[in-house]
């Protein structure tokens, strides 16, 4: 089992910063990818981004691209979403996510994804 806490949202203008965390306990030693997938108000859930645990290759949604940054810190099991240029849809609930490598295909897969955190509320104000 692998337990996510997020923290880290809140209300910000358009144009300003945020910065998402994810701290991941348990079973933290199979972590293979984490990252952030969001949900809009009556929209499907969507990919934002993950990183690969070892090597640290990022991934993108072309809607985030040069506006977020995900980082990570190995020995604080944590995952950052750093992002700048809010827009008023990029709001939406943003989840932690953790893949063990079992099912992980592709990063915008949700079904690879084995945990989910509670998730988080941004929201950007226009």
């Amino acid at each position: 089992q692998v337990q996510l806490v997020e923290s880290g949202g809140g209300l910000v203008q358009a144009g300003g910063s945020l910065r998402l965390s994810c701290a991941a306990s348990g079973r933290t030693f199979s972590l293979y990818v984490m990252g952030w997938f969001r949900r809009a108000p009556g929209k499907q859930r969507e990919f934002v981004t993950a990183i690969n645990w070892d090597d640290g290759t990022t991934y993108y949604a072309d809607s985030v691209k040069g506006r977020f940054t995900i980082s990570r810190d190995n020995a604080k099991n944590t995952v950052y979403l750093q992002m700048n240029s809010l827009k008023p849809e990029d709001t939406a609930v943003y989840y932690c996510v953790v893949s063990l490598g079992r099912f992980w295909t592709t990063p915008a897969k949700y079904q690879g994804y084995d945990y989910w955190g509670q998730g988080t509320q941004v929201t950007v104000s226009s």
